[in-house]
């Protein structure tokens, strides 16, 4: 998960729900504002709306290649085994 800014300043920050014995039983992102004693670290690293979404569409267009991969390969395998 990754710290989104928004368009209004605040960042859009992973927060975990833990058991008390340290397991997690849920995710989330929760937004902070400036006045938040994580914010300037956090924002250092922050990615606006607009790069995510250019990472989704590069994951996206990556996972189509990998799996035209994956049945091509899929296909020898099984053309191999009908020899």
């Amino acid at each position: 998960m990754y710290v989104i800014k928004l368009d209004n300043g605040n960042l859009r920050v992973p927060h975990s729900a833990t058991t008390e014995d340290g397991r997690i039983i849920g995710q989330a992102y929760v937004e902070i504002g400036p006045d938040d004693p994580d914010y300037s670290r956090l924002a250092d690293q922050a990615l606006t709306e607009e790069e995510m979404a250019v990472k989704r569409r590069r994951w996206r267009d990556d996972d189509e290649a990998l799996l035209r991969q994956f049945e091509d390969w899929k296909a020898q395998q099984e053309d191999a085994q009908g020899d």
